[in-house]
């Protein structure tokens, strides 16, 4: 896959240049644009000099005219991970390369995109609400381009709370909406309870109602109780001292806490990409 890193090496024209032609430095790609025809061809360029002005040393065709689509909207030109998943749906049949216009009119193009190569990142939430704020954060986050440098991707692991839904089950507070007992407001307590909380919720039910709990699913996503993530992950806890990076069974994570701000989220997924990253591949 061939997405170059910044606008600024994809040069535009409509003609073909030659070996020994004059070409601006930071040109590594040049998009030739055949207004008759309403097609495109895109070559590699190398060249050689000093100054704005070089000698192009060498070149070579990377797409051709039946191998080119354009997406035909106007999209953030930097955001790596959505231009690619995009671009990837664009290329049936012959179709290897989609050439995107950014809101800015900076043009690029994605060369055999594959979605696979971008760094997914599992986002692990609990519901109700729905959407849950983390997941919902994230995508908000995503789809305004603050990670547009970065070649990430999202998968959502969200875990239903409403599964537990009983007369004997308790959960921690009221907000939640759901069906059952809640620990905020329980004056009593059945001996058959099922608390579904996390470790606070258990050590402020053992304090109020010591002996009556029968049985508890711990549904902190750092208990591993409900999930065991498999991949890079971000998540939530409301303890702020087990916020930071973590490491689950070898899968390396970020922790924000319950109450964190999208600018907690922002940088927890910078650091996530870039602790596992240590040498960033240009595509």
């Amino acid at each position: 896959m061939i997405f170059p890193q910044d606008y600024k090496y994809v040069g535009i024209s409509d003609r073909v240049p030659e070996v020994g032609d004059p070409i601006y430095f930071s040109t590594r790609f040049i998009i030739i644009k055949n207004e008759t025809r309403e097609s495109y061809q895109i070559y590699a360029v190398e060249s050689s000099g000093e100054g704005l002005i070089r000698i192009i040393t060498s070149m070579e065709l990377l797409a051709d005219q039946d191998e080119i689509t354009v997406l035909d909207e106007l999209l953030e030109s930097c955001n790596i991970g959505i231009l690619v998943e995009v671009a990837e749906r664009l290329c049936l049949n012959q179709i290897n390369t989609v050439i995107l216009t950014g809101t800015d009119r900076h043009t690029t193009f994605v060369h055999m995109p594959d979605a696979s190569k971008l760094f997914e990142i599992e986002v692990i939430d609990i519901t109700p609400p729905s959407p849950p704020w983390l997941t919902s954060a994230v995508r908000r986050l995503h789809a305004a381009g603050v990670w547009s440098r970065l070649p990430v991707r999202f998968a959502e692991k969200i875990l239903d709370l409403r599964q537990f839904e009983d007369a004997n089950t308790m959960f921690p507070c009221t907000s939640s909406g759901l069906k059952g007992r809640y620990l905020d407001r329980a004056t009593t307590a059945p001996d058959e309870t099922l608390l579904v909380g996390c470790d606070i919720s258990l050590q402020i039910f053992n304090l109020k109602f010591p002996n009556k709990l029968k049985e508890h699913t711990n549904t902190c996503p750092l208990s591993r109780e409900l999930h065991t993530p498999t991949k890079p992950f971000i998540t939530r806890c409301c303890q702020s001292e087990r916020t930071g990076p973590i490491n689950l069974n070898g899968v390396p994570g970020m922790v924000v806490h319950w109450g964190a701000s999208e600018y907690d989220v922002i940088e927890a997924v910078k650091n996530l990409y870039n602790n596992c990253n240590s040498e960033k591949e240009e595509f």
